[in-house]
């Protein structure tokens, strides 16, 4: 049970957790004279984002099905006490000691080699620190967005009890522990072709010579769509130095996957067959889960996998400074 005692809001104002999947909050209490109570249990310990009405920032809190109490004010929504939850009492162990370098995770931030180092270092004492802890997942994939390591990541995976293995962010881990192992570090991709927005094949053997992202997305992928930004970000700043960025839609509508590329400002080359998830090159590359995109060297060799916002930008800046 979560209970709540909080100033400066209405009487009325929704309390909601925040749809991972669709990205839409989902009402789960109202405040009434400055209070508010959430029942219920989790089938297992997570991250959960809390939002008063449509206020930002999210209040992020671990649940672990432990009663937990927030108190705060509205003016105030990132200082909002939370206590009760041992998971979160961890969670807050852990960001507190990322907060001195959580500008690299910020769009547009400039490349710094040594706070990616730092994270990564502290996410492994973390994890070394807490095996048994939920959060510990969390810990190992900005470990593996920070160093691509997927040796590592799978290193400190195997710490974990089978609870936590099972646990949705112990598969997510997993998987992309899994998918770290297909197309390897090194290895060419094979030759692809597929029609673009014009209906125009484009071959992957066409973009040899360059450095090139291959991105897949969809138009109906709220994660895909806010990475988006630090994509257009990148190729801005790197596309007249040897860099472009080529788009794989596992769309089946054409109009979504057209507007959601004039809406979100992506200038550079689409393909799709307008097949989900049965997407040709999607296929290939052994795709289970968007957004992922693969970097490729001029010689059209895989040197790169996963890398989103300043880890992106960071792994140009060193290939093309």
């Amino acid at each position: 049970m979560i209970t709540g005692e909080v100033t400066g809001f209405k009487d009325g104002t929704s309390v909601s957790f925040l749809n991972e999947q669709t990205g839409h909050p989902e009402k789960q209490a109202t405040i009434q004279n400055g209070r508010f109570v959430i029942k219920g249990k989790m089938e297992q310990p997570g991250f959960k984002g809390l939002i008063f009405e449509s206020m930002q920032p999210l209040v992020p809190i671990f649940l672990d099905n432990s009663d937990v109490k927030i108190t705060g004010d509205k003016s105030a929504l990132d200082k909002m006490m939370i206590t009760g939850s041992p998971s979160h009492e961890q969670f807050l162990e852990y960001t507190s000691a990322l907060k001195p370098y959580e500008k690299i995770f910020v769009p547009d931030a400039e490349p710094d080699s040594m706070a990616m180092n730092k994270v990564g270092n502290i996410s492994e004492n973390f994890v070394r620190k807490y095996p048994s802890s939920y959060v510990s997942p969390l810990a190992i994939i900005r470990l593996y967005q920070v160093t691509e390591n997927g040796a590592k990541a799978e290193q400190l995976y195997n710490l974990l009890p089978e609870q936590v293995k099972s646990s949705s962010m112990g598969n997510y881990v997993n998987q992309q522990i899994q998918e770290s192992k297909i197309n390897p570090i090194g290895s060419v991709v094979s030759e692809f072709s597929q029609a673009d927005t014009e209906g125009k094949a484009v071959s992957i053997s066409s973009y040899r010579g360059k450095y090139v992202l291959v991105d897949f997305w969809a138009s109906w992928c709220r994660p895909c769509r806010m990475e988006n930004p630090n994509v257009v970000a990148a190729y801005n700043k790197y596309k007249n130095k040897n860099f472009t960025v080529l788009g794989v839609s596992l769309d089946q509508a054409r109009d979504a996957w057209l507007n959601a590329i004039k809406m979100d400002n992506l200038t550079w080359s689409h393909v799709s067959d307008l097949k989900g998830w049965g997407n040709a090159v999607a296929t290939q590359f052994q795709v289970k889960g968007i957004p992922q995109n693969f970097l490729l060297n001029p010689e059209g060799r895989i040197i790169a996998k996963n890398l989103r916002g300043a880890v992106l930008d960071a792994k140009l800046n060193a290939l093309l400074k």
